[in-house]
């Protein structure tokens, strides 16, 4: 009996890269060893993918690989991936990863991969086009409006004008698809606009001017079983920043986690529960995703940040829920392989 070749994908060319490498080291340790054989692909900063030894995938930092490929590791080009693995457990995050770009390559490839297909994952990594679909499909999102950077150099005044008539302060400013909290600023004064617009645009070319929201932010894992999306779990999220920062997603003792939720009440968890699946149809995410919002002190569930993967680092929502329910890390990344190759196996050209 043949065993599957499981390719975990990690590293990557975006500022999540060392995000990449803490998931897909703990996806390595924690898969099962008897019935998949274990293949690490490292995705350098140009592309370029290489398989890499056991010992490479124990380096602290992505740097740290890179020094090390040209002597302990084997370069492989695009299409010699198909000799190498028969599945890819994609741990790559952000820009080229979570964005539809790894999918199609696999897509064109003929290899079954975790997460939805090629639009929906462009989806989940742009923020302005999956408000607008979820908004059109009468689920609550945050208001806001887009920036390009042409239209801040342009005129400035008018921009402020047209930030200022839309939000009062504080606001949020953010780069349109970023993931990891990166660029992300809350703008307390008018003058703050200038830098927030700074950071933001060192990421993307357009800004999204959003909202601030008081209440309580949640994240919810969903699984695509067979009788269709089940919420893995609801946890309620603390942080000690002002929003839930790179620092407070990664840094230990940052950010106060509860599964199941601690002061969420149990008729707004339920309704969470219906508006994350709601979400994960509507944008057409597969496999598993990973569905964040808020409660408002209005009592309203929003729907922030859909996301069309997940973290997978030990402190990760994706193992956290799975524990409440009674999963060790193996079963559940088990089941996210087995659930991705059923419906590879069901599809009619790329994964829709």
């Amino acid at each position: 009996m043949n065993v599957l070749r499981v390719g975990i994908i990690l590293g990557g060319i975006s500022s999540e890269r060392e995000v990449s490498l803490n998931s897909g080291r703990n996806v390595y340790d924690n898969l099962d060893r008897e019935r998949y054989e274990l293949v690490p692909i490292f995705m350098d900063g140009g592309g370029r993918l290489w398989v890499i030894p056991w010992q490479l995938v124990s380096q602290n930092t992505t740097t740290d690989i890179a020094d090390h490929l040209e002597k302990e590791a084997r370069c492989i080009s695009y299409e010699g991936l198909r000799d190498e693995i028969d599945f890819a457990f994609i741990s790559l995050h952000g820009k080229y990863g979570d964005d539809g770009c790894i999918q199609g390559l696999l897509e064109i490839l003929g290899i079954p991969y975790t997460g939805p297909g090629v639009l929906a994952s462009a989806l989940g990594m742009d923020k302005d086009a999956q408000q607008k679909i979820l908004k059109a499909a009468g689920i609550d999102v945050p208001e806001s409006v887009t920036v390009t950077e042409d239209e801040w150099l342009r005129d400035e005044e008018a921009v402020r004008k047209k930030v200022e008539d839309a939000f009062s302060i504080p606001f949020v400013v953010k780069p349109i698809r970023e993931g990891s909290s990166m660029g992300v600023t809350i703008v307390r004064d008018p003058a703050m606009l200038e830098r927030a617009m700074a950071a933001a645009f060192a990421w993307d070319r357009i800004a999204l001017v959003e909202e601030y929201l008081e209440g309580t932010e949640f994240s919810c894992i969903v699984l695509e079983k067979e009788e269709g999306p089940s919420i893995l779990g609801v946890t309620e999220i603390h942080p000690q920043s002002d929003f839930y920062s790179y620092d407070d997603k990664y840094m230990p003792g940052r950010c106060s986690k509860f599964t199941p939720p601690r002061t969420i009440t149990a008729d707004v968890v339920d309704r969470i529960r219906e508006e994350v699946v709601k979400a994960f149809v509507t944008l057409g995410f597969r496999s598993y995703g990973r569905i964040d919002g808020f409660v408002l002190t209005d009592g309203r569930v929003l729907i922030t940040d859909p996301n069309s993967s997940s973290g997978m680092a030990p402190s990760s929502f994706f193992f956290e829920q799975a524990a409440e329910a009674g999963m060790l890390p193996s079963m559940i990344l088990s089941e996210l392989i087995e659930i991705s190759l059923r419906i590879h196996g069901e599809k009619k050209g790329p994964l829709q």
